[in-house]
């Protein structure tokens, strides 16, 4: 079971304890954190990934009091009632084989309430309010408050905690001069800086005792101006390991840094190197995190002597089996987390519960359920995009007769554009992990097949998941040799000009924005210099604080304008944790964004737009379509003249604002409903 990855399944030994395997579901704040006596709902999440074989478990924070909680009055633990709510989670954890601790996290000048408080007064750029500044009384009584939380965390049935040190939240805040400009004993030379964080984990041990997990959450590198020199991160990390720590997990930036650290376009393990560092200066195990998603990289990461345990955070959001399918030899059987933070991230931010895109069951195990059905029906779904995959695969799972429809030679739709823009290759892996369940659930897929309505008179139900094409539109000289549709131009990227206009900045323009723009080298090395440079991260500090340095930006082999008619901010409704590091990289490889533009016409000399009422001529060599699509449904008005019962999903349902997640989700709820 283990020869594949035999660092990876190797037990930990930490003493009093021992972890089944080197695999850490890392912390994420679902959100059913901030709903009362959501606990059964939380305890289904969390054994579903315990029964998928992960060693460890750390759940989303829980704040140790009010002050510093993620949301005002909402997701502590601090009281024996609240305590005793958690035991249905630790019991459905440790029926599995499991351990799991409860992250304590003080969110500090971060907090959404209107008590925040830090080490000083001042305003997190992230945040609309400002903190006041802890008092002497404010720091001991938040130190009680922490042993108290992993005390009841303790009486919960929890094998330990995890005390969120990292991310910017308070412990960060402490150690750092960018946030901490005390005068007194908690702030100015380094060692008063760390006694914040000191105190509270030696607080924690001396309350809980020695035999009981403390996972403490460092921050390896800040990627803020005026974070920590690597120096102070090993004297932190030593100092940790004294004052009673059993783990340290990497922590990696600032929430309010402005680089990207977690999204598809970060390359896996990116931070690995920054983990490996801190390898022989401590003794306790050292955890590697962040855009880690796969069982054989992981394996490599500790196999090299980069970190001794990895931890996956979203990844368990995509595929509870994730360990088990790596164990079993099953890797292609994983369902990827492709790092979008559209359905995780992004609902969180938006005052939602998080979800998977690719996985929409993530955190809805108690409401949404595939079930085996006594009912088998014959099914023809009718496109193989990812509504039409995410159908087949779930109606298939439940039993039912599937037989798929694809009328090109590939599976995959609108995923095999956007699979083909740098940084977003792992949509690979959602098309890779979809083939092989199509072939392990035997369903029958016809490829090149464009089916007509009178052949599926047979099946029992149709779902027509056709999606859609490529919206027109009525410019004068649209039809000129200039102009190409955005599949045109991302599959031939070779036939776009040096100067290029793209009509659209919805997620498609800026798409294929980023892939005209793109100029670095292949191969995952390459992949990850360019990322690097081209954010100014220094994993080696040589320049000191932060880990940053002046990035340095390739320069673009195409000006590119990208245009919207609405005179709104570009890239106003892509998605909201990533949207702003798109925009970002845009700026920085120097693409003209122009909004509030009118078409007036296309001609020889280029692209005549109409701007707060000046004329303009962009005299550009291609002009690239991206103004949305259309549904592709002309196989309804057969089904309807044949009379055969059928179901629209995805973009052959709705075209507007397509994306995949909705297409999923709606995918998803019908074949459990069928």
């Amino acid at each position: 079971m283990t020869t594949l990855y035999p660092h990876l399944f190797a037990p930990l030994d930490l003493g009093f304890t021992t972890l089944r395997n080197r695999v850490l579901m890392g912390s994420m704040h679902t959100g059913l954190e901030d709903i009362a006596d959501a606990h059964d709902r939380i305890a289904a999440f969390y054994a579903e990934r315990a029964k998928g074989g992960v060693g460890l478990i750390v759940t989303g924070g829980y704040g140790p009091n009010a002050d510093g909680s993620v949301r005002a009055d909402t997701g502590l633990m601090n009281n024996e009632i609240e305590a005793a709510k958690h035991k249905v989670i630790t019991q459905a954890v440790h029926e599995h084989g499991a351990k799991i601790c409860l992250q304590i996290l003080h969110t500090g000048r971060y907090a959404r309430g209107q008590s925040l408080v830090a080490p000083s007064a001042i305003q997190a750029p992230i945040s609309r309010n400002m903190p006041r500044e802890m008092t002497e009384e404010d720091i001991h009584r938040t130190v009680e408050d922490f042993a108290h939380c992993a005390a009841m965390a303790q009486f919960a049935g929890y094998d330990g905690v995890e005390i969120m040190g990292s991310e910017g939240y308070l412990i960060n805040q402490f150690l750092v001069k960018r946030t901490n400009k005390r005068t007194d004993g908690w702030g100015g030379h380094y060692d008063n800086r760390m006694k914040f964080g000191l105190t509270v984990i030696r607080a924690v041990r001396e309350r809980v005792g020695s035999d009981f997990i403390i996972v403490f959450r460092l921050s390896m590198i800040d990627l803020v101006e005026d974070g920590s020199t690597w120096a102070e991160v090993v004297q932190f990390a030593q100092e940790v390991e004294k004052a009673g720590a059993t783990i340290i997990n990497t922590g990696i930036g600032w929430h309010e840094a402005r680089v990207p650290t977690i999204y598809t376009a970060v390359p896996r393990g990116a931070f690995s190197d920054v983990t490996q560092r801190l390898m022989g200066h401590v003794k306790i195990p050292v955890i590697s995190s962040n855009r880690i998603n796969d069982p054989q990289m992981a394996e490599d990461i500790i196999a090299s002597g980069k970190a001794n345990m990895i931890s996956m955070a979203r990844p368990f959001l995509a595929d509870a089996d994730f360990v088990n399918k790596a164990a079993a030899g099953r890797a292609d059987a994983i369902n990827t987390c492709i790092g979008c933070n559209q359905a995780c991230l992004d609902q969180i931010f938006s005052g939602q519960v998080a979800t998977c895109l690719v996985n929409p069951l993530a955190c809805h195990e108690t409401e949404i359920k595939i079930i085996k059905t006594h009912d088998i029906q014959r099914v023809a779904v009718v496109g193989a995009g990812v509504a039409g995959l995410a159908t087949a695969v779930t109606l298939a799972e439940r039993g039912h007769q599937v037989t798929l429809f694809e009328a090109q030679q590939q599976i995959g739709g609108q995923f095999n554009y956007a699979k083909a823009i740098p940084g977003k290759e792992d949509f690979n892996d959602t098309l890779r992990y979809y083939q092989t369940r199509l072939t392990e659930l035997s369903v029958t897929l016809k490829l090149g097949h464009y089916v007509k309505g009178s052949e599926l008179s047979s099946f029992d139900h149709v779902v027509v998941s056709t999606g859609v094409v490529p919206r027109s539109l009525n410019i004068p000289g649209i039809n000129h040799p200039k102009v190409m549709t955005y599949p045109d131009a991302i599959e031939h990227p070779e036939r776009v000009g040096k100067t290029v206009a793209i009509i659209g900045a919805g997620g498609i323009g800026f798409d294929v924005a980023e892939l005209l723009t793109h100029s670095g080298g292949h191969g995952y090395q390459a992949e990850l210099d360019q990322y690097r440079t081209q954010w100014g991260i220094d994993v080696h500090y040589t320049d000191g604080r932060g880990g940053l340095v002046v990035e340095q930006m390739s320069a673009s082999p195409r000006e590119v304008f990208l245009l919207q008619r609405k005179a709104t901010k570009l890239g106003e409704n892509l998605a909201k944790t990533t949207g702003w590091a798109r925009r970002l990289l845009l700026q920085k490889r120097g693409v003209h964004m122009l909004g509030g533009v009118e078409y007036v016409k296309i001609d020889d000399g280029g692209l005549h737009i109409r701007v707060d009422d000046t004329d303009k001529l962009l005299p550009v060599a291609t002009i690239v379509i991206c103004a949305g699509q259309e549904s592709k449904t002309d196989l309804v008005p057969e089904l309807q003249q044949c009379g055969i019962p059928y179901t629209l999903i995805g973009g052959a349902d709705v075209a507007a604002e397509l994306d995949a997640k909705r297409a999923i989700a709606q995918a998803t709820q019908f074949a459990v409903a069928l």
